[in-house]
This record gives structure tokens, sequence and C-alpha cells, in this order.
């Protein structure tokens, strides 16, 4: 079942780079107690990925700042080595976009939100959406069809801020 507006955050572990390697992070711990817009992409280095979807975030920084939001976060079923340095590579560390490795999918799958590629040779990977996490709890989600980009993106979810 997908998540729903409403719905609480599953409690699960993701993994971020660190200088230091992956540190776990706890989806009770990351979204508790502040706002968050959370979005997720098929994969780190795809080219809607890359071209439009991160740098829209990073490009709209300081409105989800003004608007109330504590953190913005990228989330990907990748590694966290992956996911550092496609923030490297896009020039966001951070202290801008925090860049959440859902590894072995486990948040995708608790979400329902898993995008089956293996008929493109890439396994199961996560739909891209973008969210809005206020304490834990979904208040906007925005679900684009596989291989779209429509809905998800960082001007739709300030609008609905």
């Amino acid at each position: 079942m997908t998540i729903q507006i409403g719905d609480r955050i599953p409690s699960t572990r993701l993994a971020q780079a660190t200088a230091e390697g992956p540190r776990p992070v706890s989806t009770d711990d990351f979204f508790g107690g502040r706002t968050v817009a959370l979005f997720a992409v098929p994969g780190a280095f795809t080219p809607t990925c890359s071209a439009a979807h991160l740098p829209g975030f990073k490009a709209h920084l300081e409105d989800f700042k003004a608007r109330g939001v504590d953190a913005v976060a990228c989330l990907s079923v990748n590694d966290a080595f992956v996911m550092g340095a496609w923030g490297d590579s896009q020039g966001v560390g951070p202290d801008q976009i925090v860049m959440l490795a859902d590894g072995n999918g486990d948040l995708t799958r608790a979400l329902g939100l898993v995008l089956d590629a293996r008929m493109a040779g890439l396994g199961e990977r996560s739909l891209r959406y973008a969210m809005l996490v206020r304490d834990g709890v979904v208040e906007q989600l925005n679900v684009d069809e596989p291989g779209a980009f429509d809905v998800s993106s960082a001007e739709r979810l300030i609008a609905q801020l």
C-alpha cells in the first residue's frame, strides 16, 4: 500500500556519506521534530535527476527555508558512496541538501513507492516523488508516473506550503 497524506514515515534506517564513511540515519530521528522537504529520484547521476530534479531543489533552498522547512533531503535507492559523490558533483553539501541512501530499498518498499526497473537491468528503484514531512507525518505527497517529471518539482512543493 502506498503511503498517504496523514501517514507517519515508517521507522527504518538510511545512510548518509561522511568523511568517516557511511553513517546510519534513523528515519525517526531524521524526520522527528522538524519539517523536511524530501524528494526521491530513480537514480543518482541519471539524466532527469541530474539535469532538473536535484538542481530545482538546489535553486529553491532559500524559498523552502523562508516557508519554514528545516531540511531538504534527496533519497535514492543507491548506496551512501554514490549519493555522496552525486551530491559533490552537483555542488550540494549536507548543509544544503541531505543526500540519503536507501541502499536496500527498505524505506522505498515501506512507503509503497517502488519502481520496478528490472526490465531495463536497473533492479528495483524509487518512483520519482516529492513530499513535505512535518514531525514524521506526510503533509504533501506528489508522485510522478514512471518516466515522467511532472508533479514532483521543487516549485510545485513550494506552492503547496
